[in-house]
């Protein structure tokens, strides 16, 4: 056979047993959820800002980080909902290199995914635990994120993920926020058709079971660039791409249109500097506009206790990318300030 179980995993309800939520940290989701709803939903004016590196790759460096960010959080508070991103899986274009802390919780040893599912709920409920912030994944397994479905205030269904059926069904039984990025062709009405899949109920099957979903009404877009044939990176965030989304959303019959932009991947051209640069243009958009103000909810930031990225090797730099280039802490304490100022 070309398929070996390696080993037998627990279910996500055995998993929420042995590692659960407190009744503190349940009410602190709740809470959380609420405030991120009002501003996806319109009813708060308030800007997201999900931040945060580009993988989780140790537990330390990222607690540490997120309680960095939690001190800044309550500076910023009144203008700002700063969400951690704690993306635990990793997509591969080839399927070479790390594919996260879901693979392997450390870095440079095999994959265990039973270890890695222990240390994936065990690093968001510390994160929580430490700050009193919730956190933003990745859901790049549909049938994985019931590990994770109690604890995240946030999901991304990455570029190359956007078009998957499983991906968008699972998408419409969700309660939280769920971005859509455009593929990595940059075409925006795939990325739409994701939306409307995602904000419609359905019947299907999930973890081995018959399941209905009502629908997400949260589900929106996250443009992130995009590639052309010739492997050139066409960035999307500009005042007139802005535009012509907003267009596009008034032909489609979706609730709360909504739009992240992420600053790095396609828009930067992985240039990871570029996002402080490219957040500013997008803060001008808003003020110059005020429909596009409305549409636009937040941005989506890469960055780290150290800047640049490095490969995984004997002595890895403690707060460093493993993966996507990020910016450093210095630089991510003066973009946040700066982002409150002009909101």
């Amino acid at each position: 056979m070309s398929m070996r179980i390696n080993k037998e995993l627990p279910s996500p309800a055995e998993l929420k047993r042995e590692y659960p939520l407190s009744d503190k940290l349940k009410e602190l989701k709740n809470r959380r959820d609420a405030e991120i709803r009002d501003i996806f939903t319109g009813k708060s004016d308030k800007f997201v800002v999900i931040i945060g590196p580009c993988s989780a790759d140790n537990e330390d460096s990222v607690c540490e980080y997120v309680n960095r960010l939690a001190g800044v959080n309550e500076k910023v508070k009144d203008k700002l909902v700063l969400i951690p991103r704690i993306y635990t899986n990793k997509p591969r274009t080839t399927g070479e290199g790390y594919k996260g802390m879901l693979h392997q919780p450390d870095p440079d040893k095999a994959p265990d995914l039973y270890a890695g599912i222990l240390a994936i709920r065990k690093m968001h409920i510390r994160a929580m635990e430490e700050t009193g912030l919730t956190a933003a994944d990745e859901m790049l397994y549909p049938e994985n994120r019931s590990y994770l479905d109690d604890i995240l205030s946030y999901e991304a269904i990455g570029a190359r993920s956007v078009e998957n059926q499983q991906h968008r069904l699972t998408a419409s039984g969700m309660d939280i926020p769920v971005g859509m990025k455009n593929p990595t062709s940059g075409d925006l009405s795939v990325m739409l058709n994701s939306v409307v899949a995602a904000q419609m109920g359905h019947r299907f099957i999930y973890r081995a079971t018959d399941v209905t979903t009502s629908g997400n009404e949260l589900a929106h877009v996250i443009l992130r660039g995009g590639v052309d044939k010739y492997g050139k990176c066409i960035p999307n965030y500009h005042y007139e791409e802005c535009a012509r989304l907003y267009e596009l959303y008034q032909k489609k019959d979706l609730k709360n249109p909504a739009a992240i932009i992420d600053a790095n991947h396609s828009n930067s051209d992985k240039k990871y500097k570029e996002q402080i640069r490219i957040v500013s243009e997008v803060l001008h958009t808003r003020r110059y506009n005020p429909d596009l103000k409305k549409l636009i909810k937040g941005v989506m930031v890469e960055s780290y206790l150290v800047e640049g990225r490095q490969n995984i090797c004997a002595n890895m730099v403690y707060g460093q990318s493993i993966t996507d280039p990020c910016i450093g802490w210095e630089d991510t304490e003066k973009l946040i300030y700066k982002i409150a100022e002009e909101c």
